[in-house]
């Protein structure tokens, strides 16, 4: 899951959105002819580049290919409202959409709720209580057993090397809950295997300029670190390149979240990260436009969960074959 804080721009992105609704309405039968989707992704880039290009491919699947209308939010909850204001106007056949906070979001999510739109979560969502009265349904993998593979590749891997308490510091996503649950389960799976492994830092750092800072700083504070979860892929990456710039290569290594090419590379070479798990953007693009037109057609009725798959590497190898799986670095 990739996530950046939030930022303004709220005027601009209104009167990006009207022209391109207006657009729309002028185009009459050709554009969008076919229905059309809110779409609000947290980034461009990652595993929202994923989940884009999965929407693209099923919605193209569904025969009637109905119009996706878009935004890149950058995980800023105005930008997001701003947007879902508009598209409800506009009655769209649905919103789909990764909600930049769980509760920040619930105005705009009801809104369109109450506007008659099917919301669709996917990734993260808003807060339980309100997602079963607002929300149709919600594609998601499950955070906890995330956090739980890579709490027992952490596990074997310092097994493996003889160091049953390791000193671990987290560089998290906690802004959204789903990131929360990551570490609890890591938490849980690390200590069940090593229960003298501590945590010693944790601190947000959820796009990759952040995370260096962030984890450059926790070495700063605690040379002797063995290892950073990075909850997500900013702060994974950020993480490794922090070990890096502070020379601390063969002593502190890296568990994290989301694949990208840069993450396989850094897996193939073995040296900082040593797994990572990884939830398809592409196959939650899939499932969340199939979830769209499945509660537009009637199919889906209720609030209802949508399972997504759940991936570990944990090898060199592993890293390879997914550069040559994906060339496009789309993951």
């Amino acid at each position: 899951m990739g996530a950046t804080r939030r930022r303004g721009g709220s005027a601009a992105l209104a009167l990006a959105v009207v022209a391109l609704l207006a657009l729309v309405a002028a185009c009459g039968s050709k554009v969008g002819e076919n229905g059309r989707f809110g779409v609000v992704y947290m980034d461009a880039q990652g595993f929202y580049a994923g989940v884009k290009a999965g929407m693209q491919q099923e919605v193209a699947a569904l025969g009637r290919e109905p119009q996706l209308l878009q935004l890149n939010a950058q995980g800023d909850a105005s930008k997001e409202s701003t947007f879902v204001d508009q598209v409800s106007a506009a009655k769209v056949d649905a919103l789909i959409l990764s909600p930049a906070s769980a509760t920040a979001s619930v105005p705009a999510i009801k809104l369109a709720h109450e506007s008659g739109i099917p919301v669709i979560c996917y990734n993260t969502c808003i807060s339980d209580e309100a997602a079963r009265e607002f929300v149709s349904a919600y594609v998601l993998g499950d955070p906890t057993r995330f956090g739980g593979l890579l709490g027992e590749r952490a596990a074997d891997y310092f097994l493996s090397v003889g160091k049953p308490n390791p000193k671990i510091a987290v560089v998290n996503c906690e802004f959204v809950e789903v990131c929360i649950q990551r570490r609890h389960g890591f938490e849980q799976a690390l200590h069940a295997k090593l229960p003298g492994a501590e945590i010693v830092a944790n601190q947000e750092g959820s796009t990759i300029d952040e995370a260096v800072d962030v984890a450059e700083r926790i070495l700063t504070a605690h040379p002797d670190v063995d290892a950073f979860f990075g909850e997500a892929g900013g702060a994974t990456m950020g993480a490794v390149r922090a070990v890096q710039s502070r020379n601390k290569v063969g002593q502190t290594v890296v568990f994290g979240g989301d694949m990208s090419t840069e993450a396989a590379q850094a897996l193939a070479a073995d040296d900082v990260l040593k797994g990572v798990v990884d939830i398809s953007g592409i196959a939650v693009g899939q499932l969340a436009a199939k979830a769209a037109e499945q509660v537009r057609t009637g199919e889906l009725a209720t609030y209802t969960v949508v399972p997504a798959p759940i991936e570990l590497y944990a090898t060199p190898q592993q890293g390879a074959d997914w550069l040559r799986a994906h060339p496009d670095g789309v993951p």
